[in-house]
């Protein structure tokens, strides 16, 4: 059963994914307006079938405009603070209601359809919600089923698979043999000896560490997309556990949660990477 508080799944929100949901769902509509013929669009135009079928389409794809809006802003917030499953619910709720606004006082004012307001606009939104929600649901199942297919992949390749939806994180050695798994809650930051990494963890209320022969540069792609980001050549940080970014004499220090923990330094070649992180948990107002 899904929670909704938890976050969807990164694919989502992927850009190239964004793009191809609204490739499809603008296919969609136009297929939908042209053969379903909702919205009352074959008393718009006085005009043959193949008039038809650009004028309507060109409304469709205005229409349409409201999905590229809100998912280039689901896009921009994607990148500041984790979207949940509620988040992205309303999210489309709200792109049902402004398409189905649109289409409604598009019908009252060009067209001076005669019919009460909210009428046009009960009509709209349940032909909107066809139109979205199809396509929508659609691309879900297909991008959820090309990411199952991407983790097959690494499997077959032995590569490890990092789940950032689940609350474990599994640490393997170098030749991928599970030899450490912790909540992310207990994880604090990884140090990197040679070829062995230090893991610091919180251990019944006190710092642990754990001794793992894997490198830094191998840990850091499997990581990737994780709140775990490498803020230095010998160090990756669990920002869930940062508190605060400081700026000394030495350079961007990062302070965790825990007084008797470190600070973490980050190096100049990732100061882009951390603040883009870090800004995800930064609220305003």
């Amino acid at each position: 059963m899904t929670n909704f508080q938890s976050k969807i799944p990164e694919y989502i929100v992927e850009k190239s994914n964004i793009v191809r949901l609204i490739i499809f769902t603008a296919l969609f509509a136009l297929l939908f307006i042209n053969f379903y013929a909702p919205f009352g669009v074959r008393y718009w135009f006085n005009v043959s079938q193949v008039q038809l079928l650009l004028y309507s389409s060109l409304i469709i794809l205005t229409g349409v405009l409201v999905v590229v809006i809100s998912r280039v802003l689901m896009y921009m917030a994607s990148k500041r603070f984790p979207v949940n499953y509620w988040h992205y619910a309303v999210w489309v709720l709200s792109e049902v209601f402004f398409m189905a606004l649109f289409y409604a006082m598009f019908e009252k004012l060009i067209f001076h359809d005669e019919r009460v307001f909210a009428h046009l606009l009960k009509v709209s939104i349940q032909n909107t919600a066809l139109v979205l929600l199809l396509p929508y649901s659609a691309m879900w199942l297909y991008f959820s089923w090309q990411e199952k297919n991407r983790q097959l992949e690494q499997l077959s390749n032995g590569e490890t698979i990092i789940d950032s939806s689940k609350n474990m994180i599994p640490f393997h050695d170098e030749k991928g043999i599970l030899r450490l798994s912790m909540k992310q809650e207990n994880f604090l930051y990884i140090e990197a000896s040679d070829n062995y990494a230090n893991i610091f963890y919180i251990n019944k209320g006190k710092i642990s560490r754990f001794l793992l022969r894997n490198t830094l540069k191998r840990m850091e792609s499997l990581f990737k997309n994780t709140e775990i980001v490498r803020c230095h050549r010998s160090y990756m940080v669990n920002f869930e556990k940062v508190k605060v970014i400081r700026k000394d004499k030495e350079g961007l220090q990062l302070e965790l949660d825990l007084p008797s923990v470190i600070d973490i330094p980050v190096s100049r070649s990732y100061v882009d990477k951390v603040m883009v992180t870090f800004s995800k948990y930064c609220t305003t107002g």
